[in-house]
């Protein structure tokens, strides 16, 4: 089995498993109770606090744990945007957006506030200049992934950062999901505010991630209650979960160094194998220094991503598709028409992402399957 779907999700490591489980039968106290088992609880929230922000070069303080990556985009969105209100109703962000963002700005804009959506160029990056165009003084939110999920492309954020620092009156939010592990940076480098994480990115559980929320900014609360998490986001902690991301995260900061420059290799093992083939466009920068080391995004005419991505599962080959199909009729990419891609091309695209635990013979495998299938497809 060649599992090539990592931005989807990452298979959980067998030390954090351990983790998990071990909290789970042994540290099963509610951290808001007051007695030992809750006061050991707690303890571990805080640790797990604590191990985090020093990945993150930040305070402890500045680390909120949520459910969800999607739960970390839509209170950095709707949290900053409710809370700075009275300041301002505009609010940036870009075409390309995880749905958890840009479907944020779409609720927003129903409720009054005005949205401007960033184009993307050809290579799948937004740009300063357009950003620097649409601020405007009541401007309060800038919303701009890292890493696009979809196609892999890395955007200017920390020029942006460094741009927004002069605005200090616009918050500045970095989806950090596909990037997290993968690149190295922290909030400040960036000149991040709000940033968002998922553990199951980054081989750790599913139902946790955490937001980075620059001290001093103010978000609205979206869930009330107890109180947890600064007041900002209610609910008791699923400690064993937070516990095991706290180990994952510690492990690909430790070892980010290393993870980066064998998926550079790999990226380029397989770019070089998809070069032959007929038809075959690979989506974004030529420049691979512009690129995220762990994705390869490509286009195929005659072939739809859909067909394809099943006759790979036939091979024990696993891939993501990027398209939506609804009542039969294949929706285009919004990411890959944002970069001006025709509509046929939009359906087609297929997006290959790994671990640095796989090999240049898994890429080599994979392009003489991906051959195999393109041709059985074609006949």
């Amino acid at each position: 089995m060649l599992y090539l779907d990592v931005c989807a999700t990452t298979p959980v490591r067998e030390e954090v498993i351990k983790s998990i489980t071990d909290v789970m039968a042994k540290h099963y106290g509610n951290p808001s109770s007051i007695h030992r088992f809750g006061v050991e609880a707690d303890k571990l929230v805080a640790k797990a606090r604590q191990i985090v922000a020093e990945g993150l070069d930040c305070l402890p303080a500045e680390i909120l744990f949520t459910s969800s990556g999607t739960e970390s985009n839509n209170l950095a969105v709707k949290g900053a945007a409710y809370a700075n209100r009275s300041r301002g109703r505009h609010l940036i962000t870009t075409q390309i957006e995880h749905a958890s963002v840009y479907e944020s700005f779409k609720q927003l804009e129903q409720e009054g506030f005005e949205v401007t959506y960033l184009p993307a160029d050809s290579t799948g990056a937004v740009s300063l200049d357009d950003l620097k165009t649409a601020l405007r003084e009541d401007t309060i939110l800038v919303s701009i992934m890292h890493v696009n999920n979809e196609m892999g492309r890395i955007q200017p954020v920390k020029e942006i950062g460094a741009f927004l620092l002069e605005r200090p009156r616009t918050l500045f939010h970095v989806d950090a999901i596909q990037s997290y592990g993968k690149l190295a940076f922290t909030p400040q480098e960036i000149g991040a505010d709000l940033m968002s994480a998922s553990a199951h990115k980054f081989r750790g559980p599913k139902g946790t991630a955490f937001l980075y929320r620059r001290e001093g900014v103010r978000l609205a609360t979206l869930l009330a209650g107890g109180g947890q998490e600064f007041g900002l986001r209610s609910g008791t902690e699923n400690v064993p979960l937070l516990v095991g991301m706290a180990k994952a995260a510690r492990l690909v900061v430790e070892e980010q160094a290393t993870a980066f420059h064998k998926l550079h290799g790999l990226r380029k093992r397989l770019a070089a194998g998809l070069a032959d083939i007929p038809g075959l466009i690979v989506s974004g920068a030529d420049d691979p220094t512009l690129m995220a080391p762990h994705i390869v995004h490509f286009t195929l005419d005659d072939v739809r991503s859909e067909v394809l991505v099943h006759a790979l599962e036939e091979a024990d080959i696993y891939v993501s598709a990027r398209s939506a199909c609804s009542s039969g009729s294949i929706v285009p990419s919004r990411v890959l028409l944002s970069m001006g891609m025709s509509e046929e091309r939009a359906v087609s695209g297929i997006r290959v992402s790994f671990s640095p635990e796989q090999t240049p013979q898994d890429m080599d495998h994979f392009v003489d399957e991906l051959k195999k299938a393109v041709q059985r497809l074609r006949m």
